[in-house]
C-alpha cells in the first residue's frame, strides 16, 4: 500500500507558480538578470502590461527566451532599482494572482508606484510559463 506522499512522488519538491513569482520579484530586486531569465522555459510569454502598451505596441506579449531577454534589458534593467510590496496572494493550481504595488526608482531620479495585479504561471517542467501584469498606465504615479 503506498502513501499519499509516496503517490505523489517528486512533483511535491517543484516549486509552485507562487514560489517562481517570489524569485522572479527577488531577482528583479537583485538586479540578477540571469537568475530572472533562468526562471522561464523556453515558450514562457511576459505580458507587462497585459494588451497593446508602450512595451509592446502590439499587445502580443514577449515571446521566448530572446524577447524576455530584450524586456528586461529595455524595461527592468534600466532601472536604478524596483521594489514589489504584495498585499494579497492567490494561489490556484499552476498560477498565482498577487495584488499590490511595485515602486521603480528610474536610473536618472525620480520614481514611480504602480498598483496592480501579477499573475505567474508554472509549466508542467516547474518552469515560469507566463508572467501577466494588470496595471494601468494613467494610473501610474509619481513619488518622492
Amino acid at each position: 500500500m503506498s502513501t499519499a506522499s509516496e503517490a505523489t512522488g517528486p512533483a511535491d519538491t517543484a516549486p509552485t507558480a507562487r514560489d517562481l513569482g517570489r524569485a522572479s520579484m527577488a531577482a528583479v530586486e537583485a538586479g540578477d538578470r540571469d537568475a530572472w531569465l533562468a526562471l522561464f522555459g523556453d515558450d514562457a510569454v511576459v505580458e507587462d502590461p497585459v494588451g497593446p502598451s508602450m512595451f509592446d505596441p502590439e499587445g502580443t506579449g514577449h515571446r521566448g527566451p530572446e524577447a524576455i531577454a530584450a524586456f528586461y534589458d529595455n524595461v527592468i534593467g534600466v532601472n536604478e532599482s524596483i521594489r514589489f510590496d504584495i498585499r494579497q496572494s492567490f494561489l490556484c493550481g499552476d498560477e498565482v494572482a498577487n495584488v499590490g504595488v511595485i515602486r521603480i526608482n528610474f536610473a536618472g531620479g525620480g520614481a514611480v508606484e504602480v498598483d496592480g495585479v501579477y499573475c505567474y504561471r508554472r509549466s508542467a517542467d516547474g518552469k515560469l510559463a507566463g508572467i501577466r501584469a494588470f496595471w494601468e498606465a494613467d494610473q501610474i504615479r509619481s513619488v518622492e
